[in-house]
């Protein structure tokens, strides 16, 4: 199949890779604008664009996808499909409609549950028990296309937003294979989402997400930690710094106030939350390195009572 790939970050690529591997013709690669970051401010490209230059395919980015500038140059590839995999932009109906069997969006859920930006961090969060990838039909809606193929995962007790990034990024490239491979025999079976069982919309993520309030129960906290590692990751203060969260424990014993430090022994310290408690394994203050909280307390001894979450 001719094939145009859309699509900018990390989880893109896998997928990509495997349409390069199972012999499609990639005609162009579509990414976000490259951006300067740091201090320096050095031009970065996304990492869908390190890829394709790596295999000497043609690249494009465009700043808005309905300039009617780049639909037209759309249009002059003539592809078969569209294959979008976290591309950042919503896709107008002019581009939808181009290729002759339209666009294909690997989507990092279960649909219909999960729609939105941040799906694979949420559904930690959200304690879900399984997981998935979808390849979906794109219509104008946002992530409202028929479904394709689905492929479920299940989640670790110790699983995060990074390592179910991981599964469903690999999961996502050989289901898109699959999807491809039946929509040549004819052999695919599109099936319209119900709208009843969308879940609670997969906002995106920003750092204020991360701010712990200790009033909410631990189950809940230790979740948040895990969903947002390594990104934005889960944060309190303390001392008035930063406390990055890595890694906890929930327990359902405990009495004291949110917040406050009621257990400390060599390897980890026990906070009171607002429903049992949560002992930090690991953790990172402002300026330093990521460390397991042993660590930590040899070199900064806490005291039982210490608050946490205090400006």
């Amino acid at each position: 199949m001719r094939v145009v790939f859309m699509g900018t970050p990390d989880f893109s690529v896998p997928t990509l890779e495997k349409i390069i591997e199972a012999g499609h013709e990639v005609i162009g690669v579509v990414t976000q604008p490259d951006k300067a970051k740091g201090r320096g401010k050095k031009v970065l490209f996304p990492p869908v664009k390190e890829t394709a230059l790596a295999h000497n395919l043609p690249v494009y980015q465009p700043r808005r996808a309905r300039d009617p500038e780049f639909i037209e140059e759309m249009k002059t590839l003539n592809p078969d499909v569209m294959v979008v995999v976290a591309f950042g932009q919503i896709l107008p109906k002019a581009i939808l409609d181009i290729p002759k069997y339209g666009c294909i969006n690997v989507h990092a859920s279960l649909l219909p549950k999960y729609r939105g930006a941040a799906p694979i961090q949420w559904a930690v969060i959200r304690g879900e028990k399984v997981s998935g990838v979808t390849t979906m039909q794109m219509d104008v809606g946002l992530d409202t296309g028929d479904m394709l193929l689905k492929k479920e995962v299940l989640l670790d007790e110790e699983e995060t937003g990074g390592s179910l990034h991981d599964k469903l990024s690999t999961l996502g490239g050989n289901l898109l294979i699959e999807t491809l491979e039946k929509i040549e025999a004819g052999d695919i079976h599109p099936e319209k989402q119900d709208d009843s069982q969308a879940g609670e919309y997969a906002r995106m993520l920003d750092k204020n997400l991360g701010r712990i309030d200790f009033s909410m129960p631990a189950a809940e906290i230790e979740r948040l930690i895990r969903g947002l590692n390594p990104w934005p990751s889960a944060f309190t203060s303390y001392n008035g710094k930063t406390m990055k969260l890595w890694k906890a424990k929930a327990d359902n014993c405990g009495q004291g106030v949110p917040g406050q430090v009621i257990h400390v022994d060599k390897n980890s310290f026990t906070v009171q939350t607002g429903q049992g408690t949560l002992q930090i394994l690991e953790l990172q203050m402002e300026g330093k390195k990521r460390m397991d909280a042993g660590a930590f307390l040899r070199g900064c001894p806490l005291e039982t009572g210490t608050m946490l979450g205090q400006e």
